[in-house]
C-alpha cells in the first residue's frame, strides 16, 4: 500500500496544476507528466524488490518475469478527471498469478482513500474492514458507470425499469464504491486490463463478485461488471 500512497503524492503534485500538459495517445486517450512518472516509480520499486516478477503497465512496455508472477499498473485510472480536477481518479495496482489475483489495491489520492484487499485476508478501507451492501433488490439499489456512450439504448431503459438509479462516479472509484457498501454495482462495459485487474480480489474479499458481461470471472475480457453479489445476476441478465 505504500508504495501505492506514494505514487499518489507524486500525482498530486500535478493535480489542478497550470503547468500541467496533457498529450494525446494513439488511441485518442489522454496521458500527461503524472501518468508517466507514477507508473514509472512504481515499475523501479517493484523491479528492486522482487526483481523476478513480470509487470504490465499502461504507459511503458511489458517487463517478463521468471516467476509466474505479475504485477499490473495504472498509474492513473481516470487521467480525464485527473485531468479536469477532478478529485475522483485512482492509482491501481494489482498482483496476479497462476491462480489469479493475489493483491488488489485501489488509492484515491485527492480524498485520502485507499482500498485493499489480498485473497484469503480480507477486504480494507484505510485499515478498516470493507463490505458489500447488503441490498438484495435491483429496485432501490445504485448502478453506476464511467460514462453511458459504451451502453445501448435497450440496456439503459431495462435498468431504469428494474428501479435501479443510474450514475456515473466511474472508473476506479466506482469499484471503490461497490467494494466499500456505498453503491451496489459498477458497470463498464470498455475497460483494458490494468483498469480491471485489482478488482476480482478486491470484491471477491469484500463479499461482493466481479465479472465480465458473460458473467466470467476474469481481467483479460473488454468490460467489467462488479457488484454487491446479490444482484449480480440480475443486472447481468438486463445488460444482455
Amino acid at each position: 500500500m505504500g508504495l501505492v500512497r506514494a505514487a499518489g503524492e507524486l500525482t498530486l503534485r500535478w493535480f489542478r496544476s497550470p503547468e500541467l500538459v496533457v498529450d494525446e495517445k494513439r488511441d485518442g486517450t489522454p496521458v500527461t507528466v503524472a501518468d508517466r512518472e507514477a507508473e514509472t516509480f512504481l515499475r523501479e520499486r517493484i523491479a528492486q524488490r522482487w526483481p523476478g516478477d513480470a509487470i504490465v503497465g499502461e504507459e511503458h512496455p511489458d517487463r517478463a518475469g521468471t516467476t509466474g508472477r505479475t504485477w499490473i499498473i495504472d498509474p492513473i485510472d481516470g487521467t480525464k478527471a485527473f485531468t479536469a480536477g477532478v478529485p475522483l481518479y485512482t492509482n491501481l495496482l494489482a498482483l496476479h498469478d497462476e491462480h489469479g489475483g493475489v493483491i488488489g489495491i485501489v488509492n484515491v489520492p485527492a480524498l485520502g482513500i485507499t482500498v485493499w484487499a489480498g485473497r484469503g485476508l480480507g477486504c480494507f478501507e484505510n485499515g478498516l474492514p470493507a463490505r458489500v451492501s447488503d441490498r438484495t433488490d435491483l429496485r432501490g439499489s445504485v448502478v453506476s458507470s464511467s460514462g453511458f456512450e459504451h451502453w445501448s439504448v435497450d440496456q439503459i431503459a431495462a435498468v431504469k425499469a428494474a428501479g435501479a438509479h443510474l450514475r456515473t462516479w466511474g472508473d476506479g472509484y466506482g469499484f471503490v464504491l461497490v467494494a466499500t457498501g456505498r453503491i451496489e454495482a459498477m458497470v463498464d462495459p470498455q475497460l483494458a486490463v490494468w483498469d480491471m485487474a485489482p478488482m476480482p480480489v478486491i470484491l471477491s474479499e469484500a463479499g461482493g463478485r466481479f465479472s465480465d458481461l458473460d458473467g466470467v470471472t476474469r481481467i483479460d475480457g473488454t468490460g467489467g461488471v462488479a457488484t454487491n453479489g446479490a444482484v449480480h445476476d440480475d443486472l447481468l441478465t438486463l445488460l444482455r
